[in-house]
């Protein structure tokens, strides 16, 4: 193989390996010579770098290639020799194979052996990249070149003898060796490049940054191996050296450090140029960083490390402040799962920088008094000692979970693990942390060897901390418990007033009443005492973990609550004359007293705390203070009220917004209770009356409803769904209360002002000055002036304003929502020009021009101020008009290269300057011959327009037509044109009679610039129809309004782009669709249909445009996929969408520092132009300082070496997505086998790389404790992971079915101000709230009713949560986050499996409970797609349904209800799990009220009012019963079924339970029968046909012998028959509904298929009653087609209809060729 002459005793495989190999299938084809470095088995990872190196040099030198594979095979088998790792044998093979391949194919090309090729390429290669390259070449690009050179000389040092290494190729190996890690591959900041700096480093904010880190004056030296002297570069690297950080891990927060400084510090200075830190800037960080820490620790009683007073004097405080920033960073960096655990954070944090003080300031020996020396640690330390010992715990307790099988209860989440650190005894863990200590003694796990697969591990289990969450609705009234007391207490006075005389509201005077209603103090009582029990019970499992205080609170709760409920009913019991019943058995208790006034004292008493609650209500600061207070004392007085917890405190709101909300809710409980009393409760009082008054002799069925009195069970059957319906309709008060205050809201947001193109047109003269006013920053130079009052400043303004908004419909031109011909109608010029009016987008001047011409042709008047006053009383017109005569003149003036020509030109315009002052326009010009002009002047656009192939022939055309314009001008409408050509030639004494119009400036057409002007002026001239439908596209309409309306609405004021907050984006996926593949488009469904013919038909004129923009390309099919997954819900489409935030930053950064002539000559002509180069770096350099997208591509190293098309197809997908956005970041978990003490192992990394050349280019490396994904739900988990490689100050968490809009992305800036922006004083928002458009709507009419379903949701619903309830959460995506108070705090979601399934809310609920709170902004929207089919649509709400239930049973919840005060608990429980349940209240009441009208038909109490005729008169009792329900609700809803038997003929009348059971042994013989049938036909069908038939006829002489006796003997009828039929309807739906209830024990039984044929058997049976009359209307044609429009609504006004993709599938079948 390899020439390895002089190595004969280096390391490698024997010759003959080749025939030891075995040759095995191999999952890597021979043939694709470029991936194979990205296949590489992970146990082999150290080779990859080679691999690449090789693809790399292959076209400069293809023997050094072949040397450089040769090389990592050698290394391979090195590693694996006996190729026992995953796919180790199958990657050697082919590699192998490879080789001897190419060692016959290459030959030496610089020299003739091996070692001197290598040496020789090894010096080229230096020379001509390095050290020429060095001061010319990107740092990016020399970062790949100092790779490739270490990679080089490691194999040339094994190819060559080194005895045989030259001098030379020895000092360049030592010069890289030096200077490699000053181009390593960087993220963001290429913090130690040299030479050619990017722009972004030579930024002041940067430099600044980077002088602080590296100031180490003061810190001590490290000692590494051997008591030398490490060097360190920075104050990062300086801890990692004393505490074992990883290099990734260093690398990473030293670039996120330095960028949070820079862009802090930036913000605090007002000068362009400096080079120290503000004093302030590292203190803001310092304390936004370590807020919940300081707060941790005063909640614990001990001293915070930030406050310490052992700091010295002396100490360099700014120094000694980034020391702490920076080792909260790297401990957040590297804790992995940990993260999620804010107060364990808090506990490291608090120990290391304990440990670093000793380090800093106990630095004398005691003994020798020498110096105190810092040794260093191993790079992995950390993580061994620290994080690793944690995420054991974790790991084994998330084991317990048994995949979600087991119940909460029964292990330790997140949550639970987190809250150990709330407590003082967290400090018995000690530091180094003791592996002994009860936080790492799990649960025992002896006998795992003997148990079962899904058997629970055997042992005590640790207690719960805090809270248990046990799977009970209790946790409703638990968590919730002031609303349900009193929803209560209001019922039982309400019952109490109506049953009262005559039930009028007065009757609250009376005497009597007033005593009743005392008694609601026992129920309250009674309440109170579940409320105390429910504590103990469903908290007892977490008592182990409890202090003794807060188990001391529970019991006396429990025991003063149990008082009450006695002490309360016997003191009202004596003071009740004459008692009865239940009241005279407790009057007899507790002696002879009988006093009222006492019973009063008791409620006074009993009350104090309620009134102490209500007066603290009444004064929130107050109760702020104190709940956040942590004095001693304090926490005693609070203790009975509301116990110690480190979260939820002092969550109350100012008194504004608390007046605000309480007055929502007391409106609205008022409107409630007087609706539930006058027509629910007041009308049934009388009825109630009479039906316990009433005797009913017999019952049909005595042996079920025994004579009980007045006629009780009536009464509940009543009641009942009257009671469910008022504990219910709060929420429907608050659906029609939200939506009007939603609208009022809305309506003074300005939304909806802009709704069509119409009102755009009517408004869009004031749009530049909105536009200015909101996203144009207020330079500190200029002051606020009115715009009008300068001209040169109003164009300024203009011509920024036509920047973003010719952006913005370049960016819909790209995205094929309009046409060419649309674009140019729809941009605004921004270049310099005299035309002294504002140039309005054509889409407005659109046939003013045609219309102003047939004005002027028609005109019979003879003075011209009747013709102006026509033209000028249309400012859109008098715009055209000026624009045109001004524009065309500029034209003509730049094209004539002759003095005469022009001198002629310039007479003609003065006389028409001149005729139009002194009003002789009409009197020198002939208006009739303007149409002749102006189709001359259109062939004269069209020739300029034209493309110029042939010069000669281009200027000829123009000539010609230029000649007889002029012609036309001076003979036809000029009186006196003769004289004007006659004064230009008596200028010249030559007398030149040769023509005229001859010699043109062929070189301008050329400039873009003025082939735009030409464009515009032929738009004007030739666009004869109206404007009025440009866009045609429903969704570019929609932006444009958006938009226009956005620029009035209430927004902060937009700062430079310098000044702005920086943020990330944030995208978790896993193996979605990121872009469909050309094998997608083309495959047909069952219908035969293709999603390019489907997306072709849905938008077809988005697909047109589509067309007219690829025409004359040359890589059709990939656009195509493009246009395609661009339609769908794919990654490509959101990261496309994201990708715009950095568009409209360079944008926005031009607009900041252009000067006037550069904003007048454009962006676009920025971009194109060498001299402003600067500039445009500049503004790439800003948006890379102030915006990072990373997408979080779980599983891409997964992807990259797998061997399924999907996954591979997903790799490339994703690489290409990389490639093609430089500034996109992908992070994933890669899985490496590794060999830890002799024993194979799986490695786990969390990776960032980025786009290189052709391939990724890995970034930071950063080592994880283990599998980061099994610990808790999958998403957040994806998130968690790659939240370290965000940057920012903001934090935006955006799902993979998202879109983006660029002109949304120029607000960012806006509303990223609104963390700036104060709460009433007290707080800044945590949570940006973003509105959303659901742009799947089209698609059917399902997914047209979750559009509108979200819609609803995220504009009124979610802006009526934020203002005024104050209850908004984060609901998913694309909310916000501040980033720094989210990482201190847990993170952007919460993880615990099962538990945090909607994972996105409890964010939310966890930024409300650590006292942030949240915002909701609808100037600004994101593109949202939903689900569009019936599975997808059930199983999104089965999962959201699903994790509401969960919330229930949540601590999270549980804090929020117990800690707010009373409305904003009422606003969090409608909105959130109390709307789950009141929809679920909603079908229960059905039930009820069907079962209780059973129970009054089979008790004979309605069979007594219908033969009492003075009953039956009765209205209030016809009213209660109401009888017409019953069929309003619906036949098969309301029949008795298992009843119906006794009203067949065949029974006779009798009652017997005897004929219930006998009916239900003929409906179990009858199914028996079938199902003996079905087995019978799959046994004997077959080999036993004859058998088979014989048994179906017995079957069939048997029931015809049966049904014969029947009706002869027994006397059933017909009629018997068909209510049996009618009666199986819900009998058959109940076997359906029990067998899916108990499917395993069907299952296990064997009559599962029968269970599925019945469903299927009602399927059909519902679906032909369901839609029969559907099919019998569908054939007049007026249904149909309301059919059509009802079933595909929005589709359908796209031209969408499913019978005509059909027909035109099929014909296009027919067209093709065979």
């Amino acid at each position: 193989m390899a020439s390895t002459s002089g190595t004969k005793d280096e390391v490698g495989p024997p010759r003959s390996l080749s025939r030891r190999m075995t040759r095995t299938s191999t999952m890597f084809d021979p043939n694709a010579d470029g991936v194979d470095s990205e296949l590489v088995p992970s146990s082999l990872a150290s080779i990859a770098p080679i691999l690449r190196v090789a693809n790399e040099i292959e076209k400069d030198n293809d023997r050094v290639a072949y040397l450089c594979r040769f090389h990592a095979f050698e290394k391979a088998h090195r590693m694996d020799p006996k190729s026992s790792g995953r796919g180790v044998r199958q990657f050697k093979t082919y590699l192998l194979h490879r080789l001897q391949k190419e060692e016959e194919k290459t030959k030496p090309r610089l020299a003739k052996s091996d070692p001197r090729e290598i040496q020789k390429f090894y010096q080229n290669f230096y020379e001509k990249n390095i050290r020429e390259g060095q001061y010319t070449k990107k740092p990016e690009e020399m970062a790949k070149i100092y790779q490739i050179a270490t990679v080089l000389y490691d194999v040339l040092r094994t190819v060559v003898p080194a005895s045989k290494v030259e001098a030379e190729t020895q000092q360049y190996a030592r010069d890289v060796e030096q200077n490699r890690e000053q181009y390593e591959h960087y993220n963001i900041l290429p913090l130690y490049a040299v030479g050619n700096k990017p722009a972004i480093m030579k930024l002041p904010e940067i430099q600044a940054a980077l002088r602080a880190i590296r100031t180490l004056d003061n810190l001590p030296t490290v000692r590494g191996v051997g008591d030398r002297d490490k060097p360190v570069n920075d104050i990062l690297e300086w801890l990692s050296s004393i505490f074992g950080f990883q290099k990734g891990n260093v690398a990473n927060q030293r670039e996120h450090l330095v960028l949070l400084l820079a862009n802090i510090d930036r913000r605090s200075k007002g000068v362009e140029d400096y080079e120290q830190l503000d004093g302030h800037t590292v203190k803001h960080l310092l304390d936004k960083t370590f807020k919940n820490y300081v707060s941790w620790c005063h909640y614990l009683h001990c001293t915070s490390i930030i406050d310490s007073h052992k700091v010295p004097p002396s100490a360099d405080r700014q120094q000694l402040h980034l020391l702490y920033i920076g080792l909260y960073l790297l401990i957040w960096g590297e804790a992995s799962n940990i993260r999620f655990m804010p107060e364990c954070l808090c506990y490291i944090f608090h120990n290391m920088a304990n440990e670093m003080h000793g380090t800093l300031f106990g630095n004398v020996q005691p003994v020798s008094g020498g110096t105190y020396q810092a040794a260093t640690l191993g790079e992995e330390a950390f993580l061994h000692d620290v994080i690793t010992p944690i995420y054991e715990v974790l790991r084994k307790e998330a084991k317990r979970n048994q995949g979600g099988k087991t119940s909460h209860a029964s292990w330790r989440n997140y949550d639970d693990l987190n809250e150990y650190f709330w407590s003082d005894k967290c400090f018995k863990l000690g530091w180094p942390m003791d592996p002994k200590s009860d936080f790492f003694v799990h649960s025992s796990e002896s006998s795992r060897h003997n148990a079962g697969r899904n058997q629970v591990v055997s042992g005590k289990k640790k207690p719960k901390t805090n809270f248990v969450e046990v799977r009970t609705f209790l946790h409703l009234y638990r968590s919730f418990d002031r609303m349900w007391i009193f929803l209560i207490l209001v019922l039982q006075a309400m019952i109490i007033v109506a049953w009262h005389e005559d039930g009028s509201i007065f009757g609250l005077l009376d005497e009597g009443v007033i005593k009743s209603i005392f008694s609601i103090f026992i129920t309250y009582a009674i309440l109170n005492f579940i409320q105390a029990t429910l504590d103990i019970i469903l908290s007892f499992n977490a008592w182990g973990s409890l202090k003794p205080t807060q188990i001391l609170r529970y019991i006396l709760k429990f025991i003063v609550a149990a008082f009450w409920v006695v002490i309360l009913p016997v003191c009202y019991s004596r003071s009740v004359p004459n008692p009865t019943g239940l009241v005279r058995f407790f009057s007899t208790l507790g002696g002879n007293w009988r006093e009222q006034s006492l019973y009063n004292y008791l409620i006074a008493i009993y009350m104090i705390p309620n009134i102490l609650a209500a007066l603290l209500f009444l004064l929130p600061p107050i109760r702020r203070h104190m709940e956040r207070s942590n004095w001693r004392i304090v926490t005693l007085l609070m203790w009975w009220a509301q116990p110690k917890l480190y979260v939820g405190r002092g969550m109350h709101e100012d008194i504004f917004s608390l007046f605000k909300y309480t007055l929502f809710w007391i409106v609205l409980l008022i409107s409630k209770f007087a609706f539930s009393y006058y027509v629910e409760i007041l009308p049934l009082v009388m009825p109630t009356k009479l039906i316990m008054k009433m005797h009913v002799s017999s019952y049909e069925w005595h042996e079920f409803f025994p004579n009980v009195t007045h006629n009780i069970g009536v009464v509940i059957s009543i009641w009942a769904p009257i009671v469910m319906v008022y504990f219910m309709d709060t929420q429907i008060w608050y659906a029609i209360y939200a939506t009007i205050i939603g609208g009022i809201y809305g309506a003074f947001s300005h939304l909806g002002e802009i709704r069509t193109l119409g009102m755009l047109r009517s408004r869009f003269e004031s749009v530049p000055l909105a536009f200015y006013e909101r996203l144009v920053p207020m330079q500190k130079e200029e002051p606020k002036r009115d715009p009008l009052e300068d001209e040169l400043f109003l164009r300024k303004n203009i011509a920024k304003f036509s920047q973003v908004w010719n952006e913005f419909i370049f960016s819909m031109r790209m995205e094929d929502l309009i046409s060419d011909s649309e674009r140019d109608l729809l941009l605004v010029p921004y270049t310099t020009s005299d035309v002294p009016v504002v140039q309005w987008p054509p889409f407005l001047l659109a046939s003013k021009i045609p219309i102003a011409l047939d004005m002027a042709k028609d005109f019979k008047g003879k003075e011209d101020a009747d013709l102006f006053r026509k033209i000028t009383s249309d400012d859109y017109m008098r715009s055209a008009v000026i624009e045109c005569y001004q524009t065309l003149k500029e034209i003509l003036y730049g094209l004539l290269d002759d003095e005469r020509d022009s001198m002629i030109l310039q007479h003609i315009c003065h006389e028409i300057e001149v005729s139009i002052q002194q009003r002789t326009f009409l009197s020198k010009f002939r208006m009739s011959e303007l149409p002749s002009l102006n189709d001359k002047l259109e062939k004269f656009l069209d020739h300029l327009q034209a493309d110029n192939v042939d010069a000669e022939k281009y200027a000829s055309q123009i000539i010609n037509v230029l000649q007889d314009i002029m012609e036309i001008i001076t003979q036809d409408v000029m009186n006196n044109g003769h004289e004007i050509i006659e004064r230009a030639h008596a200028h010249h004494q030559d007398n030149d009679k040769k023509e005229r119009f001859e010699r043109i400036n062929l070189r301008l057409p050329q400039i873009r610039s003025w082939k735009e002007k030409v464009v515009r002026l032929r738009l004007l001239l030739t666009v004869k129809e109206s404007a009025i439908n440009v866009p045609t596209n429903l969704e570019a309409r929609r932006r444009i309004t958006f938009f226009a309306n956005s620029l009035y609405m209430k927004m902060p004021n937009a700062p430079i782009v310098r000044n702005m907050l920086s943020f990330s984006v944030l995208t978790p996926y896993y193996k979605e669709d990121v872009l469909y593949s050309e094998e997608e488009l083309h495959k047909e469904n069952e219908d035969g249909i293709t999603i390019l013919f489907y997306l072709q038909k849905i938008y077809p004129d988005e697909w047109k445009n589509f067309e007219q923009r690829i025409k004359g390309s040359q890589d059709k099919t990939e656009a195509t996929r493009q246009w395609v997954s661009y339609r769908g819900q794919t990654l490509s489409r959101t990261v496309r969408g994201m990708m715009y935030y950095k568009e409209a930053l360079e944008l926005q950064c031009f607009l900041d520092y252009a000067k006037h002539d550069e904003i007048f000559t454009g962006f676009r002509t920025v971009n194109m132009n060498k001299h402003h180069m600067d500039l445009k770096e500049r503004a790439s350099a800003m948006a890379d300082l102030k915006f990072t997208y990373v997408v979080s591509c779980q599983i891409y190293g997964a992807q990259k070496k797998s061997s399924d098309e999907r996954d591979q197809s997903c790799y490339i997908n994703i690489l290409n997505l990389m490639l093609t956005y430089p500034s996109l970041r992908v992070a994933y978990i890669d899985e490496r086998e590794a060999t830890i003490n002799g024993r194979s192992q799986k490695v786990y990394y969390s990776v960032l790389v980025k786009g290189g050349d052709s391939l990724d280019e890995e970034i930071y490396r950063i080592r994880l404790p283990g599998p980061p994904t099994e610990i808790g739900e999958g998403k957040p988990e994806n998130q968690n992971h790659a939240i370290i490689f965000t940057r920012g100050e903001a934090l935006q968490t955006i799902d993979m079915n998202q879109d983006n809009y660029f002109e949304e992305a120029f607000k960012m800036r806006n509303v990223l101000e609104e963390f700036h922006k104060d709460h009433h004083g007290q707080r800044r928002p945590t949570i940006l709230g973003l509105r959303e458009h659901i742009f799947t709507g089209s698609v059917s009419s399902l997914a047209w009713f979750m559009s509108n379903q979200e819609t609803s949701f995220v504009t009124i619903g979610q802006r009526v949560l934020a203002d005024p309830l104050r209850v908004r959460f984060h609901y998913g995506h694309p909310d916000i986050f501040d980033r720094l108070f989210h990482i201190t705090r847990g993170g952007v979601s919460k993880a615990s499996r099962t538990i945090n399934l909607s994972e996105d809310i409890f964010s939310g609920y966890n930024s409300t409970l650590r006292g942030g709170y949240v915002t909701h902004h609808e100037y600004i929207q994101v593109g949202k797609g939903r689900d569009v089919g019936m599975n997808q649509i059930s199983l999104f709400e089965a999962k959201v349904a699903n994790g509401n239930g969960e919330q229930t049973l949540s601590r999270d919840v549980y804090r929020l209800g117990r800690r707010f005060d009373f409305y904003r608990m009422f606003s969090f429980y409608f909105t959130t799990v109390g709307f789950y349940f009141s929809s679920m209240v909603t079908v229960l009441i059905v039930y009820a009220f069907l079962y209780g009208r059973m129970y009054m038909v089979l008790s004979g109490l309605e069979g007594r009012i219908l033969e009492d005729a003075s009953l039956a008169s009765n209205k209030a009792l016809e009213e209660a019963l109401a009888t017409q329900s019953v069929f309003q609700l619906g036949l098969l809803l309301v029949l008795p079924m298992y009843g119906l038997v006794y009203h067949l003929n065949i029974a006779r009348g009798s009652t017997s339970i005897l004929v219930y059971a006998l009916s239900w042994l003929v409906m179990i013989s009858a199914l028996l029968a079938l199902k003996l049938v079905s087995m019978g036909r799959r046994r004997f069908g077959t080999d036993l046909q004859l058998m088979f038939r014989i048994l179906k006829a017995l079957l069939f002489l048997g029931f015809l012998s049966i049904m014969t006796v029947l009706f002869v003997v027994c006397g059933l009828t017909i009629s018997d028959i068909f209510a049996a039929f009618l009666a199986f309807l819900p009998t058959g739906w109940a076997f359906i509904l029990i067998g899916q209830a108990c499917r395993p024990c069907v299952k296990g039984i064997g009559f599962w298929d029968s269970i599925m044929e019945l469903g299927r058997a009602y399927e059909c049976v519902m679906g032909l009653v369901i839609f029969m009359p559907i099919v019998i209307l569908s054939w007049f044609p007026f249904v149909s087609e309301f059919q059509t429009r009802l079933l595909f609504n929005q589709a359908f006004s796209r031209g969408l209809q499913i019978s005509m993709i059909l027909a035109g599938k099929k014909d296009e079948d027919k067209t093709q060729p065979a």
